[in-house]
Protein backbone atom coordinates (compact mmCIF):
# COMPACT_ATOMS: atom_id res chain seq x y z
CA UNK A 1 0.00 0.00 0.00
CA UNK A 2 1.07 3.42 -0.55
CA UNK A 3 0.23 7.02 0.95
CA UNK A 4 -3.19 8.50 -1.14
CA UNK A 5 -2.72 5.71 -4.10
CA UNK A 6 -6.44 4.21 -4.60
CA UNK A 7 -6.56 0.36 -6.34
CA UNK A 8 -9.59 -1.97 -6.20
CA UNK A 9 -9.45 -5.56 -5.07
CA UNK A 10 -12.58 -8.05 -6.00
CA UNK A 11 -12.33 -10.81 -3.12
CA UNK A 12 -13.98 -13.35 -4.87
CA UNK A 13 -11.51 -13.66 -7.12
CA UNK A 14 -9.21 -14.74 -4.99
CA UNK A 15 -10.33 -18.37 -4.42
CA UNK A 16 -10.97 -18.67 -8.58
CA UNK A 17 -8.11 -17.03 -10.56
CA UNK A 18 -8.63 -20.02 -13.12
CA UNK A 19 -11.04 -19.13 -16.15
CA UNK A 20 -9.80 -21.36 -18.85
CA UNK A 21 -8.72 -24.65 -17.08
CA UNK A 22 -11.33 -26.27 -18.59
CA UNK A 23 -8.42 -29.23 -19.84
CA UNK A 24 -5.13 -29.65 -17.59
CA UNK A 25 -3.42 -28.32 -20.91
CA UNK A 26 -5.09 -25.49 -21.51
CA UNK A 27 -2.48 -21.96 -22.28
CA UNK A 28 -3.99 -18.90 -22.33
CA UNK A 29 -3.00 -16.81 -25.18
CA UNK A 30 -5.82 -14.19 -25.15
CA UNK A 31 -8.42 -12.43 -23.23
CA UNK A 32 -11.16 -10.03 -23.46
CA UNK A 33 -9.58 -8.99 -20.44
CA UNK A 34 -13.27 -7.73 -18.90
CA UNK A 35 -17.02 -8.48 -18.83
CA UNK A 36 -18.79 -6.77 -21.66
CA UNK A 37 -22.91 -6.62 -20.33
CA UNK A 38 -24.97 -6.49 -23.54
CA UNK A 39 -28.34 -4.72 -23.65
CA UNK A 40 -30.81 -7.25 -24.09
CA UNK A 41 -34.41 -6.21 -25.51
CA UNK A 42 -37.07 -8.60 -26.58
CA UNK A 43 -38.51 -10.21 -23.09
CA UNK A 44 -41.35 -12.98 -22.74
CA UNK A 45 -42.60 -14.23 -19.95
CA UNK A 46 -45.09 -17.39 -19.34
CA UNK A 47 -47.87 -16.61 -17.40
CA UNK A 48 -47.90 -20.34 -16.19
CA UNK A 49 -44.32 -21.03 -15.40
CA UNK A 50 -43.05 -17.38 -15.07
CA UNK A 51 -39.96 -17.92 -16.91
CA UNK A 52 -38.04 -15.38 -18.61
CA UNK A 53 -37.20 -15.76 -22.37
CA UNK A 54 -35.03 -13.40 -24.15
CA UNK A 55 -35.16 -13.34 -27.84
CA UNK A 56 -31.80 -12.53 -28.65
CA UNK A 57 -31.62 -9.34 -31.28
CA UNK A 58 -28.57 -8.05 -33.65
CA UNK A 59 -27.06 -11.33 -35.08
CA UNK A 60 -25.95 -9.44 -37.96
CA UNK A 61 -26.35 -12.90 -39.82
CA UNK A 62 -28.46 -12.75 -42.66
CA UNK A 63 -29.53 -16.87 -42.66
CA UNK A 64 -32.67 -18.19 -42.26
CA UNK A 65 -33.86 -18.31 -38.46
CA UNK A 66 -37.19 -19.95 -39.81
CA UNK A 67 -36.55 -22.86 -37.61
CA UNK A 68 -34.61 -22.71 -34.35
CA UNK A 69 -32.62 -25.51 -32.88
CA UNK A 70 -32.40 -26.00 -29.01
CA UNK A 71 -29.12 -26.36 -28.11
CA UNK A 72 -27.82 -29.17 -25.34
CA UNK A 73 -25.18 -30.20 -23.36
CA UNK A 74 -23.63 -26.87 -23.49
CA UNK A 75 -20.99 -26.44 -20.91
CA UNK A 76 -20.74 -24.48 -18.06
CA UNK A 77 -17.93 -21.70 -16.99
CA UNK A 78 -16.95 -23.49 -13.42
CA UNK A 79 -13.89 -21.23 -13.38
CA UNK A 80 -13.95 -17.62 -13.37
CA UNK A 81 -10.87 -15.42 -13.52
CA UNK A 82 -11.15 -11.93 -11.77
CA UNK A 83 -11.16 -10.42 -15.38
CA UNK A 84 -15.05 -11.76 -15.63
CA UNK A 85 -15.28 -11.87 -11.71
CA UNK A 86 -18.71 -9.51 -12.38
CA UNK A 87 -19.85 -11.88 -14.73
CA UNK A 88 -22.23 -13.80 -12.95
CA UNK A 89 -23.80 -10.37 -11.07
CA UNK A 90 -26.93 -9.64 -11.66
CA UNK A 91 -27.16 -6.25 -13.25
CA UNK A 92 -30.49 -5.79 -14.18
CA UNK A 93 -33.07 -7.92 -16.41
CA UNK A 94 -31.99 -6.47 -19.45
CA UNK A 95 -28.05 -6.78 -19.29
CA UNK A 96 -26.25 -10.07 -20.33
CA UNK A 97 -22.29 -10.76 -19.22
CA UNK A 98 -20.29 -11.79 -22.31
CA UNK A 99 -16.61 -12.03 -22.06
CA UNK A 100 -14.20 -14.15 -24.34
CA UNK A 101 -10.81 -16.40 -23.96
CA UNK A 102 -8.50 -18.06 -26.67
CA UNK A 103 -6.76 -20.62 -25.46
CA UNK A 104 -4.69 -23.58 -26.88
CA UNK A 105 -5.62 -26.98 -25.79
CA UNK A 106 -3.54 -29.92 -27.28
CA UNK A 107 -3.98 -29.85 -31.35
CA UNK A 108 -6.95 -27.28 -30.91
CA UNK A 109 -6.83 -23.53 -30.61
CA UNK A 110 -9.84 -22.72 -29.20
CA UNK A 111 -12.41 -19.63 -28.24
CA UNK A 112 -14.27 -19.37 -25.23
CA UNK A 113 -17.22 -17.81 -25.53
CA UNK A 114 -18.86 -16.95 -22.26
CA UNK A 115 -22.27 -15.43 -21.69
CA UNK A 116 -24.08 -15.20 -18.29
CA UNK A 117 -27.89 -16.38 -18.67
CA UNK A 118 -30.15 -12.90 -18.47
CA UNK A 119 -32.61 -15.50 -18.76
CA UNK A 120 -34.28 -18.73 -18.25
CA UNK A 121 -33.72 -19.00 -21.91
CA UNK A 122 -32.53 -17.31 -24.74
CA UNK A 123 -33.83 -17.62 -28.41
CA UNK A 124 -32.61 -16.59 -32.04
CA UNK A 125 -28.77 -16.86 -30.43
CA UNK A 126 -25.92 -17.54 -32.81
CA UNK A 127 -22.08 -18.41 -32.51
CA UNK A 128 -20.12 -19.20 -35.28
CA UNK A 129 -20.33 -20.03 -39.12
CA UNK A 130 -18.30 -20.68 -41.40
CA UNK A 131 -17.34 -16.91 -41.58
CA UNK A 132 -15.73 -17.57 -38.57
CA UNK A 133 -11.50 -17.66 -38.56
CA UNK A 134 -8.34 -16.46 -36.88
CA UNK A 135 -5.69 -14.77 -39.70
CA UNK A 136 -2.65 -14.17 -38.57
CA UNK A 137 -2.15 -10.48 -39.03
CA UNK A 138 2.02 -10.97 -40.15
CA UNK A 139 2.21 -13.85 -42.53
CA UNK A 140 -1.97 -13.52 -43.66
CA UNK A 141 -2.59 -17.18 -42.87
CA UNK A 142 -5.99 -17.73 -42.37
CA UNK A 143 -7.22 -20.40 -39.86
CA UNK A 144 -10.78 -21.52 -40.42
CA UNK A 145 -13.17 -22.45 -37.36
CA UNK A 146 -13.92 -26.53 -37.47
CA UNK A 147 -16.93 -27.28 -35.50
CA UNK A 148 -18.15 -25.39 -32.56
CA UNK A 149 -19.63 -26.51 -28.82
CA UNK A 150 -22.04 -26.98 -28.93
CA UNK A 151 -23.32 -28.10 -32.34
CA UNK A 152 -25.01 -25.06 -33.70
CA UNK A 153 -22.80 -24.77 -36.67
CA UNK A 154 -24.51 -21.94 -39.01
CA UNK A 155 -27.45 -21.77 -36.96
CA UNK A 156 -30.06 -19.66 -35.27
CA UNK A 157 -30.21 -21.92 -31.68
CA UNK A 158 -32.01 -21.45 -28.56
CA UNK A 159 -30.63 -22.47 -25.03
CA UNK A 160 -31.80 -22.99 -21.53
CA UNK A 161 -30.29 -22.91 -18.40
CA UNK A 162 -31.10 -20.87 -14.72
CA UNK A 163 -30.60 -17.24 -14.84
CA UNK A 164 -27.20 -16.23 -14.08
CA UNK A 165 -25.27 -19.87 -15.01
CA UNK A 166 -21.78 -18.76 -16.81
CA UNK A 167 -22.09 -20.70 -20.25
CA UNK A 168 -19.10 -21.66 -22.22
CA UNK A 169 -19.57 -21.68 -26.34
CA UNK A 170 -16.47 -23.02 -28.01
CA UNK A 171 -15.23 -22.80 -31.39
CA UNK A 172 -12.53 -24.94 -32.33
CA UNK A 173 -9.32 -23.72 -34.66
CA UNK A 174 -6.33 -25.24 -36.21
CA UNK A 175 -3.46 -25.03 -33.73
CA UNK A 176 -1.87 -21.71 -34.31
CA UNK A 177 1.74 -22.15 -35.09
CA UNK A 178 4.03 -20.98 -31.91
CA UNK A 179 5.47 -18.01 -33.94
CA UNK A 180 1.86 -16.34 -34.39
CA UNK A 181 1.96 -13.69 -32.06
CA UNK A 182 -0.47 -10.98 -33.95
CA UNK A 183 -3.85 -11.81 -34.97
CA UNK A 184 -7.27 -11.09 -35.81
CA UNK A 185 -10.00 -12.66 -35.11
CA UNK A 186 -13.11 -12.87 -37.35
CA UNK A 187 -16.94 -14.29 -37.54
CA UNK A 188 -18.02 -14.35 -33.88
CA UNK A 189 -20.35 -11.31 -34.04
CA UNK A 190 -22.29 -11.90 -30.62
CA UNK A 191 -18.91 -11.42 -28.60
CA UNK A 192 -17.84 -7.95 -31.12
CA UNK A 193 -15.06 -10.08 -32.65
CA UNK A 194 -15.61 -9.00 -36.21
CA UNK A 195 -11.54 -8.49 -37.41
CA UNK A 196 -10.40 -7.83 -33.27
CA UNK A 197 -7.16 -7.71 -33.69
CA UNK A 198 -4.89 -8.58 -30.56
CA UNK A 199 -1.58 -9.84 -29.65
CA UNK A 200 -0.96 -13.34 -28.10
CA UNK A 201 1.29 -14.72 -25.75
CA UNK A 202 4.01 -17.13 -26.21
CA UNK A 203 5.75 -18.97 -23.40
CA UNK A 204 9.64 -19.03 -24.68
CA UNK A 205 10.78 -21.90 -25.42
CA UNK A 206 14.42 -23.42 -23.65
CA UNK A 207 14.97 -24.50 -20.62
CA UNK A 208 14.23 -22.57 -17.81
CA UNK A 209 16.27 -21.61 -14.85
CA UNK A 210 16.78 -20.61 -11.28
CA UNK A 211 18.06 -16.66 -10.98
CA UNK A 212 20.53 -15.38 -8.27
CA UNK A 213 19.05 -13.77 -5.03
CA UNK A 214 18.68 -10.05 -6.38
CA UNK A 215 21.36 -7.45 -4.79
CA UNK A 216 19.36 -5.19 -3.38
CA UNK A 217 20.08 -1.99 -0.54
CA UNK A 218 17.77 -2.53 2.48
CA UNK A 219 16.24 0.95 4.11
CA UNK A 220 18.23 2.23 7.02
CA UNK A 221 15.83 2.44 10.46
CA UNK A 222 15.97 6.16 11.89
CA UNK A 223 13.72 5.04 14.38
CA UNK A 224 10.92 1.97 16.54
CA UNK A 225 7.59 2.07 16.84
CA UNK A 226 6.39 3.18 20.16
CA UNK A 227 3.02 1.43 21.46
CA UNK A 228 2.09 1.14 17.53
CA UNK A 229 -1.42 3.16 16.61
CA UNK A 230 -2.43 3.05 13.06
CA UNK A 231 -4.51 6.16 14.18
CA UNK A 232 -1.27 7.47 15.60
CA UNK A 233 1.16 8.46 12.95
CA UNK A 234 4.22 9.05 15.38
CA UNK A 235 4.05 5.98 16.96
CA UNK A 236 5.18 4.26 13.61
CA UNK A 237 8.53 3.02 12.39
CA UNK A 238 10.51 5.66 10.35
CA UNK A 239 13.03 4.34 7.49
CA UNK A 240 15.28 6.14 5.31
CA UNK A 241 17.63 5.44 2.04
CA UNK A 242 15.66 2.45 0.40
CA UNK A 243 16.30 0.88 -2.77
CA UNK A 244 16.46 3.30 -5.40
CA UNK A 245 16.36 2.69 -8.80
CA UNK A 246 15.75 4.65 -11.97
CA UNK A 247 11.87 6.43 -12.80
CA UNK A 248 9.75 4.00 -14.03
CA UNK A 249 5.59 3.81 -13.67
CA UNK A 250 4.35 3.42 -10.27
CA UNK A 251 3.70 -0.37 -9.40
CA UNK A 252 6.49 -1.86 -12.37
CA UNK A 253 7.12 -5.54 -10.72
CA UNK A 254 10.14 -7.63 -11.60
CA UNK A 255 10.61 -11.24 -10.31
CA UNK A 256 13.46 -13.14 -9.43
CA UNK A 257 13.17 -17.50 -8.81
CA UNK A 258 15.51 -19.10 -6.56
CA UNK A 259 14.53 -22.67 -5.11
CA UNK A 260 14.30 -21.31 -1.71
CA UNK A 261 12.06 -18.26 -2.64
CA UNK A 262 10.37 -16.10 -4.71
CA UNK A 263 12.07 -12.12 -4.94
CA UNK A 264 9.02 -9.38 -6.29
CA UNK A 265 10.39 -5.81 -6.75
CA UNK A 266 7.93 -3.50 -6.42
CA UNK A 267 8.50 0.36 -7.55
CA UNK A 268 7.04 3.18 -5.88
CA UNK A 269 7.37 7.24 -6.64
CA UNK A 270 7.80 8.79 -3.60
CA UNK A 271 5.71 12.00 -3.69
CA UNK A 272 6.89 13.88 -0.18
CA UNK A 273 10.24 13.52 1.27
CA UNK A 274 7.85 12.07 4.05
CA UNK A 275 5.60 8.79 2.81
CA UNK A 276 3.77 6.26 4.54
CA UNK A 277 3.21 2.78 2.71
CA UNK A 278 1.78 -0.72 4.37
CA UNK A 279 2.33 -4.02 3.69
CA UNK A 280 -0.64 -6.39 4.20
CA UNK A 281 0.50 -9.52 5.35
CA UNK A 282 -1.93 -11.66 3.73
CA UNK A 283 -0.38 -10.80 0.52
CA UNK A 284 0.10 -13.63 -2.04
CA UNK A 285 0.83 -14.73 -5.26
CA UNK A 286 -1.22 -17.21 -7.21
CA UNK A 287 -0.61 -19.01 -10.37
CA UNK A 288 -2.46 -20.13 -12.92
CA UNK A 289 -3.87 -23.72 -11.23
CA UNK A 290 -5.26 -22.00 -8.60
CA UNK A 291 -1.87 -22.31 -6.41
CA UNK A 292 -0.90 -19.18 -3.80
CA UNK A 293 2.64 -18.51 -2.89
CA UNK A 294 2.44 -16.84 0.50
CA UNK A 295 4.35 -14.09 1.87
CA UNK A 296 7.57 -14.82 4.03
CA UNK A 297 8.90 -11.08 4.07
CA UNK A 298 9.89 -7.83 2.90
CA UNK A 299 13.49 -7.09 3.03
CA UNK A 300 14.29 -4.70 5.49
CA UNK A 301 10.48 -3.47 6.22
CA UNK A 302 8.05 -4.66 8.57
CA UNK A 303 5.29 -7.11 6.49
CA UNK A 304 2.98 -7.69 9.54
CA UNK A 305 0.41 -4.77 8.18
CA UNK A 306 2.04 -1.99 10.33
CA UNK A 307 2.22 1.52 9.07
CA UNK A 308 5.66 3.15 8.53
CA UNK A 309 7.42 5.95 6.86
CA UNK A 310 9.92 6.22 4.64
CA UNK A 311 12.14 9.72 4.40
CA UNK A 312 13.78 10.29 1.09
CA UNK A 313 13.58 13.21 -2.07
CA UNK A 314 10.18 13.77 -3.69
CA UNK A 315 10.73 12.68 -7.10
CA UNK A 316 12.68 9.61 -5.64
CA UNK A 317 11.96 6.25 -7.18
CA UNK A 318 11.87 3.37 -5.20
CA UNK A 319 11.58 -0.30 -4.42
CA UNK A 320 10.45 -2.69 -1.93
CA UNK A 321 11.50 -6.49 -2.59
CA UNK A 322 8.84 -9.12 -1.30
CA UNK A 323 9.79 -12.40 -0.80
CA UNK A 324 7.31 -15.18 -1.50
CA UNK A 325 7.22 -18.83 -1.00
CA UNK A 326 8.78 -20.67 -3.98
CA UNK A 327 7.29 -20.62 -7.19
CA UNK A 328 8.26 -23.45 -9.72
CA UNK A 329 9.90 -23.40 -13.35
CA UNK A 330 7.32 -24.52 -15.30
CA UNK A 331 4.75 -21.62 -14.03
CA UNK A 332 4.20 -18.92 -16.94
CA UNK A 333 1.98 -16.63 -15.59
CA UNK A 334 0.94 -15.30 -11.77
CA UNK A 335 -1.28 -12.70 -9.95
CA UNK A 336 -0.26 -10.72 -6.83
CA UNK A 337 -3.35 -10.05 -4.73
CA UNK A 338 -2.69 -7.63 -1.58
CA UNK A 339 -5.85 -7.21 0.41
CA UNK A 340 -7.53 -4.19 1.49
CA UNK A 341 -6.84 -3.21 5.26
CA UNK A 342 -8.73 -1.45 7.90
CA UNK A 343 -9.02 2.45 7.50
CA UNK A 344 -7.07 4.88 9.78
CA UNK A 345 -6.69 8.44 10.57
CA UNK A 346 -4.28 10.50 8.40
CA UNK A 347 -4.48 13.24 5.73
CA UNK A 348 -5.68 11.54 3.09
CA UNK A 349 -5.81 7.97 4.16
CA UNK A 350 -6.88 4.84 2.74
CA UNK A 351 -5.17 1.44 2.04
CA UNK A 352 -7.15 -0.38 -0.52
CA UNK A 353 -5.52 -3.68 -1.81
CA UNK A 354 -3.61 -3.90 -5.22
CA UNK A 355 -4.29 -6.71 -7.63
CA UNK A 356 -2.39 -7.40 -10.78
CA UNK A 357 -3.85 -10.19 -12.69
CA UNK A 358 -1.82 -12.58 -15.48
CA UNK A 359 1.34 -11.14 -15.17
CA UNK A 360 4.16 -12.55 -17.57
CA UNK A 361 7.00 -14.77 -15.74
CA UNK A 362 9.41 -14.10 -18.64
CA UNK A 363 8.50 -10.47 -19.01
CA UNK A 364 8.98 -9.99 -14.82
CA UNK A 365 12.40 -11.53 -15.40
CA UNK A 366 12.93 -8.88 -18.42
CA UNK A 367 12.47 -6.33 -15.94
CA UNK A 368 15.05 -7.16 -13.63
CA UNK A 369 17.23 -4.19 -14.96
CA UNK A 370 15.15 -1.73 -14.35
CA UNK A 371 15.55 -2.65 -10.18
CA UNK A 372 19.39 -1.65 -10.97
CA UNK A 373 20.53 0.31 -7.76
CA UNK A 374 20.38 4.06 -8.83
CA UNK A 375 22.07 6.46 -7.04
CA UNK A 376 20.35 9.57 -6.34
CA UNK A 377 21.82 13.09 -7.71
CA UNK A 378 20.82 16.27 -6.58
CA UNK A 379 21.64 19.88 -7.98
CA UNK A 380 21.27 22.64 -5.16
Amino acid sequence: MKANRTFTLCLVALASMTAFAQKDDAKLLATSRSTIFYPVSKVNIDRQTQERTIIWSDNENWNDNSATLWAENVPEATFLSHDFADMNQKKNNRMAGMGWELTEEGDNTVLHCYMSMPADAVTNFWLASDETSIVDLKTGINYRAQRSVPDCWGKYFAVKAKEGTVLDFQIFFPKLPLSTTNIAIYGVPNWFLRGKALTIKRIRPGKKEYDKVPDFKLPKLVSKEKDYNRDNSNSWEVYTEPHLIKPVPEGTMAIWRTAEATYLAVAHEQNWMREYFGIHPNTILGDQSGKKYKLKEVKGLPSNGHLFWIEGYSGDHIAFLYVFEPIPLDVNTISFLEPDSEPFKAWGANWKGDSKYGLDIDELRENQKLFKYNERKVVK
